[in-house]
């Protein structure tokens, strides 16, 4: 501090730059120049010691409304670091002890949160370890594992000492169960190869039958075959159907041939109910094309109410007789409601030449289709700005598949009225 120009209980001012002075072993350290007066010079880094303090103060509040409070450790280190190098005019000694103390405390909460770590890790581990023995239920195990790594990696750190080993042992159980796991779908799929390869093989061999000219023979051995079928083993649900369609297909034929040169006739058995449906729906498409269609929409209202009657055990019913009778029954209310309209704007229409009632009842279908594509704009709007309710969607949805669908029939119509123009 010779030739020191102005001096400060921190530090002094020496040939026009701005010194502090030593502490805890550390040598006078230039911290600044003097810009204008030495005195000002001196109370600006008295002024900037201020701002250490507070950075001080600041990480000490921190940690005391902080929940996890050992994740301030890192910047606790860093701050002190910083004071070791910081530009101002203080007493850094009890900022310095301040930290310390704080630092023991952090160091002894993080002790105890790693013992608190290691024994619910050490926890997941049993768990890992039991659901790996679970048995074949691979998805169940799967899912059960995926829930205990998330609580792995929500757990903290443990001690450094067994860090490695039990993070080792954790990913080690992880990788053999994700390993049998594929092991076992290989085998699995092998093995369903294997099925479908041998599954295809009895197809082939009952499609050669059909060629036997000894048709007992060819029965015999297609009794032999569906026994085999029957002894391959599962396969996914999808592949079974579409096999045992083309097998059934196959067997089939043989039986058709067999029946055929043995002159035996095979009455076909169908339950009464789709019989009566299969009428109903005759019935109906005759009506679409009746005459009087106000008369035939009438009779239409019986007959899906009478369908609606009827309860068909699952499966048994005819999927495109039913489509046939609910197309040609909006048929026959499409038309019978272009009718209505007609009538009432039109009342000379009866007398009006075909080509006349052609036109004004394409013009008239044109225009329902404008308006109900309009009404379904609304409701698809509607449903849209709807608030959460279940019960409320499933109804508008069912409104709006009503909508489309006479707006599809009112087309189809228009179409037809079209092709008869030409």
């Amino acid at each position: 501090m010779e030739n020191a120009t102005l001096m400060d209980e921190y530090g002094y001012v020496k040939d026009g730059k701005v010194f502090l002075k030593g502490y805890l072993g550390n040598p006078d350290r230039q911290i600044g120049e003097v810009k204008r007066t030495e005195q000002e010079a001196i109370d600006y880094f008295k002024n900037r010691f201020n701002i250490a303090s507070g950075k001080v103060e600041q990480l000490e509040h921190d940690v005391e409304e902080a929940q996890n409070k050992g994740s301030y450790l890192t910047k606790l280190v860093q701050l002190r670091k910083k004071l070791l190098s910081f530009d101002g005019l203080g007493d850094f000694i009890p900022l310095l002890e301040r930290l310390d103390k704080l630092e023991t405390v952090l160091e002894d909460l993080i002790k105890i949160n790693q013992e608190k770590n290691l024994e619910i890790k050490r926890a997941l581990l049993d768990e890992t370890r039991a659901v790996t023995v679970i048995g074949d239920d691979w998805q169940g195990a799967t899912d059960l594992l995926q829930e205990i790594k998330s609580k792995w990696i929500r757990t903290g750190p443990v001690d450094k000492e067994y860090q490695e080993e039990i993070e080792g042992t954790f990913q080690t159980l992880l990788d053999t169960f994700f390993q049998q796991r594929r092991d076992f779908f290989s085998e699995q799929n092998r093995t369903i190869a294997d099925r479908i390869e041998r599954y295809t093989e009895l197809i082939a061999k009952s499609d050669m039958l059909v060629r036997m000219y000894d048709v007992e023979e060819a029965s015999r051995q297609l009794r032999q075959i569906r026994a085999e079928w029957k002894e391959v083993g599962e396969i996914p649900v999808k592949r079974s159907a579409k096999l045992y369609k083309q097998f059934k297909r196959s067997n089939q034929r043989i039986v058709d041939k067999y029946n055929r040169v043995k002159g035996i006739v095979v009455q076909t058995y169908e339950n009464p109910l789709v019989t009566k449906q299969r009428e109903m729906c005759r019935e109906a498409e005759q009506l679409a094309r009746s005459s009087d269609i106000i008369q035939a929409s009438e009779r239409a209202k019986v007959l899906l109410n009478q369908w609606k009657e009827i309860r068909l055990p699952p499966r048994v019913g005819d999927k495109m007789v039913a489509e046939r009778f609910r197309s040609a029954c909006d048929k026959i209310f499409e038309l019978s409601y272009l009718a209505r309209v007609i009538s009432r704007k039109y009342p000379a229409f009866e007398i009006r030449s075909p080509e006349d009632q052609l036109n004004i009842k394409t013009r008239e279908m044109e225009w329902l289709i404008k308006r109900e594509k309009a009404d379904l704009e609304v409701t698809i709007a509607s449903a849209q700005n709807m608030p959460p309710d279940p019960e409320a969607e499933r109804q508008m949805m069912g409104k709006i598949n009503i909508q489309r669908r006479k707006i599809t029939m009112k087309e189809k119509i228009l179409e037809e009225f079209k092709a008869q123009m030409k």
